[in-house]
């Protein structure tokens, strides 16, 4: 299946998770307000370093979200 990730398309695997299909892509999940990047930390939704925009939805941990056909995730 096929996502978009900051206007890039990804192929991932069925019951990937969002993060997981980041991180397999080499991208970065978000920007700090300081200016670093940022990527999953703790894998179960505590850390909320994964976090991104999914299907329009601000602030979602991506970590605790699987891939779905054509899903919208913008990290910056």
């Amino acid at each position: 299946m096929e996502i978009n990730v900051d206007g890039k398309k990804l192929k991932v695997f069925e019951g990937s998770t969002v993060a997981a299909a980041i991180m397999s892509a080499g991208l970065n999940t978000r920007i700090s307000i300081s200016g670093k990047k940022r990527a999953p930390l703790c894998g179960m939704g505590i850390c909320h370093e994964c976090r991104a925009e999914v299907d329009g939805n601000l602030h979602e941990r991506t970590c605790m979200i699987l891939c779905r056909e054509g899903m919208e995730v913008k990290t910056k």
